[in-house]
């Protein structure tokens, strides 16, 4: 089956990237906060939200959840939808200030992605990162790098068929689905998103 080069496929683009050692953040929470914004934004636009927050010591669950909305939507003004995104995120540190993060943390990994696509403005991929990231439990996170990646050594599907197709053939391990995902970031930017397709080690893997 073609899911089967997934691990040639890491592979190739370990010897070639090395480590990378995702994701950038001090707390689980940050990765929450961070997953949220990144949304339709490039990651330099999270990371200066992300600052701002942390000058205002709003990168913290009950603190965030009791921030002025006024402030919150001015500092993730640079991540774009920021009234969207400023309303959602507060919404969310309210839902872990009542759970509490453990709480909501020490769910099977399967209950733990329902209870995040339950919360509005998270969907599959930040769900999913949210699961991997910051809970620490094993699901594949599929993001448009993935999707387009796949696509060009013929493997196409859907957002759950190529999910399921990692999770099939990859061990079931935290650490290697992080850097299977922060990998495949990394390549596609240096290489598919500057069209340097002829240049590319996965051509004509199989």
């Amino acid at each position: 089956m073609k899911y089967k080069i997934l691990c040639r496929v890491y592979d190739l683009l370990f010897d070639e990237l090395g480590p990378q050692c995702w994701w950038p953040a001090e707390t689980a929470f940050e990765v929450i906060v961070g997953a949220m914004l990144t949304q339709q934004t490039k990651w330099a636009n999270v990371e200066k939200a992300i600052n701002g927050l942390k000058e205002h010591g709003l990168i913290e669950v009950p603190v965030l959840a009791e921030a002025d909305i006024e402030l919150l939507e001015n500092l993730v003004k640079c991540c774009g939808f920021y009234r969207q995104k400023a309303s959602r995120l507060k919404e969310v540190a309210g839902f872990f200030a009542e759970q509490g993060m453990e709480t909501v943390f020490s769910m099977p990994v399967e209950d733990l992605r329902k209870t995040m696509l339950s919360l509005k403005g998270i969907g599959n991929e930040t769900a999913d990162s949210i699961v991997l990231y910051a809970a620490e439990k094993p699901k594949f996170v599929i993001d448009a790098y993935t999707t387009r990646m796949m696509k060009c050594i013929g493997i196409e599907g859907n957002y759950m068929q190529l999910q399921r197709m990692f999770e099939a053939e990859l061990p079931k391990d935290v650490g290697i689905y992080k850097e299977y995902h922060a990998l495949i970031v990394e390549y596609s930017k240096a290489y598919c998103g500057r069209n340097r397709c002829n240049e590319c080690i996965l051509k004509g893997i199989e």
